[in-house]
């Protein structure tokens, strides 16, 4: 099972030589758009429109003055009629956002990652915008050495990408870029949204994150191509792995499993994952820091059974899925796949052992995902303690009025003795 893969489709993804480049400096004339309530939220779903106000009705992707049906002032929004998400708020003030708005919160999005946390004293990997944490809805930027790659959610922000990545790059002295449009965000904008790359992108990059270096190929990789978000509990896992057998399930590049080896000091690692090509960058990433993992291609469910047929348990198991509740209309099978997984996992973890488990699926809150865990337990046959839930790393704030920034969930559970028959 690979982590977070991306929907494939029949749309064009060869990279776009021209990147769009509308001006960040509004028009003297905004159209306006009414909203039915007001609300501190960064969406406004199509259905809360009341439409256009006076006789200018805006284009797609404009930036709109926004309103409430009584004519009161809310602030500017990048409208799309066609997404569900027709209005994104930019900005609450009354003076629409301009070309010095948006440096201020570039600025401010690299403030945070360099000067407050730090990061470029641990790492040359992080994200450097995280969409609306940093009041850029639809926007994700992740730096990775020289390189920035960027996710885009919204049709407003893609035609603005020129400008925007320019300001970022000033900003953050780097030198070339990638823009990548999922497959269902462009279904769900209604754009065609080709990706976007810098003439001379290097193929490949090699980051480092606590002294491990990884080696990121943008072609063959997911999303940005690293994830980030798990950067400060891959740090934690180390803490305990000494001597103990490691199980890194849905391994991507083997993040954790390096971690957990060559910090950590563990017995032996063993990475798993159904993506082939994931399988042989953990591998790749295993030499280049001179140590071996054991690199498995499979399917999570079927190599947890098969060790469980083989009576095999390990120490410590990471399992760390992909998003498997991408829309509503999964909630329901996606929570029976990760009680199915947990159940599997806590079945294979030595007694006094640790289960790290995860889930990226934004539409599954923290108390809902500890219920299916709890469930799980009881399943097993296998009680645990819950030492601790943690989230995505500093660098991926969330807006506190946009809750569903916070998506990563991490359990750390302590498994006890299997429950007598």
């Amino acid at each position: 099972m690979a982590r977070r893969s991306p929907v494939r489709g029949a749309r064009d993804v060869s990279p776009r030589a021209i990147v769009p480049d509308r001006s960040l400096t509004p028009e003297e004339n905004l159209p306006t758009m009414a909203i039915r309530s007001a609300g501190n939220h960064t969406f406004v779903f199509r259905k809360m429109v009341e439409g256009p106000v006076g006789a200018a009705a805006p284009n797609h992707g404009d930036l709109v003055r926004v309103v409430d049906r009584d004519g009161k002032a809310l602030g500017h929004a990048l409208y799309n009629g066609r997404s569900q998400i027709a209005l994104r708020f930019l900005s609450r003030g009354p003076e629409p956002p301009d070309a010095a708005f948006w440096a201020r919160r570039i600025d401010a999005a690299a403030s945070l990652r360099q000067s407050l946390l730090g990061l470029d004293e641990a790492t040359d990997a992080y994200r450097a915008i995280h969409a609306e944490g940093d009041g850029l809805s639809g926007l994700i930027v992740d730096r990775f050495a020289d390189v920035l790659s960027v996710e885009v959610f919204s049709l407003g922000m893609y035609q603005r990408i020129g400008p925007i990545l320019g300001l970022c790059a000033e900003r953050l002295g780097t030198s070339h870029y990638r823009v990548n449009v999922d497959d269902r965000v462009a279904a769900q904008e209604d754009f065609s949204g080709r990706p976007l790359a810098s003439p001379k992108l290097p193929p490949r990059v090699t980051i480092h994150e606590h002294g491990i270096r990884y080696r990121i190929h943008f072609e063959e990789g997911h999303k940005t191509g690293f994830f980030c978000d798990q950067r400060d509990n891959r740090r934690e896992l180390a803490r305990f792995c000494a001597g103990r057998s490691v199980l890194d399930l849905c391994c991507y590049t083997g993040g954790f499993g390096l971690n957990a080896l060559i910090r950590g000091k563990a017995r032996e690692v063993t990475c798993v994952d159904l993506d082939e090509k994931a399988v042989a960058l953990a591998r790749e990433n295993g030499n280049a820091n001179q140590v071996r993992l054991d690199a498995v291609h499979a399917d999570a469910f079927g190599y947890m059974r098969q060790m469980a047929a083989n009576s095999r348990n390990y120490g410590v198991i990471v399992l760390d899925p992909p998003k498997l509740i991408p829309d509503r209309e999964e909630i329901a099978p996606g929570k029976r796949k990760y009680f199915d997984l947990n159940v599997l996992a806590m079945k294979l973890v030595e007694p006094g052992g640790i289960l790290v488990t995860c889930s990226c699926s934004g539409l599954l809150p923290a108390a809902d995902f500890l219920g299916i865990l709890r469930a799980a337990s009881r399943t097993a046959g296998r009680p645990a303690q819950l030492l601790a839930v943690t989230g995505a790393s500093a660098d991926h704030p969330v807006a506190i009025d946009t809750p569903e920034g916070a998506y990563l969930k991490v359990a750390w559970l302590r498994v006890g003795e299997p429950a007598e028959s």
